[in-house]
């Protein structure tokens, strides 16, 4: 579980694609990260296994790469990092689980003020005007909502601290919907559903 409070953006090291899934490494300078402990990559929860001298690789499944920006990363990229929450942090973000829902096009950049405004097109079927979105694994708040997709807009510290500050028009970017959205989505398709251990694992707890 995360925030979506980007901790680093760090650089692709090398990534290895083959038809039986992907291999990332990248740099970061977290010294806590054992073998097996997750952290997400672009919001997109991976288990980190060290290397050493601040290197690490993650192993990217199929499944992973179809659903998310990751298979479209190459050498020398940046990435948003975060390790997972711990239970003494503060929640300043929102609940972030890391799994990428679906990708999202830019479609229009615009200042305002010192402020950036982006637009995304996807499904928004999940997203409401002033809730909670995760772009890249970075929690954000809707600022607008349209038929076609949605708007953001970020703080310089957003646009400093990550790497939505390189977006451009026509990038892809990896979406987690809030998860309140998706169970308030599956308790209104069958008002008999009740929250048992099967159905709290196929909802990513």
């Amino acid at each position: 579980m995360f925030t979506g409070l980007i901790e680093e953006v760090s650089k692709i090291k090398d990534i290895k694609i083959t038809d039986k899934g992907a291999k990332i490494f990248f740099s970061a300078s977290f010294n806590d990260i054992k073998e097996g402990d997750s952290i997400a990559l672009n919001g997109a929860c991976l288990t980190a296994t060290p290397i050493g001298n601040n290197l690490f690789c993650a192993d990217v499944m199929n499944e992973t790469l179809n659903l998310t920006n990751l298979s479209k990363l190459k050498k020398g990229d940046l990435i948003n990092l975060e390790r997972a929450l711990q239970i003494k942090d503060r929640l300043a973000g929102h609940i972030v689980l890391g799994h990428v829902d679906c990708i999202a096009c830019v479609c229009d950049i615009k200042n305002d003020g010192f402020s950036k405004r982006i637009k995304f097109s996807c499904d928004t079927d999940l997203i409401i005007q002033k809730g909670s979105i995760a772009i890249n694994g970075v929690s954000l708040t809707v600022a607008n909502l349209y038929n076609e997709g949605f708007e953001v807009s970020l703080i310089p510290e957003t646009t400093d601290k990550t790497n939505l500050k390189n977006l451009k028009i026509g990038d892809i970017v990896n979406i987690e919907y809030d998860v309140l959205g998706k169970y308030i989505k599956k308790f209104t398709q069958s008002k008999k559903e009740k929250i048992t251990l099967e159905f709290l694992k196929e909802n990513g707890f």
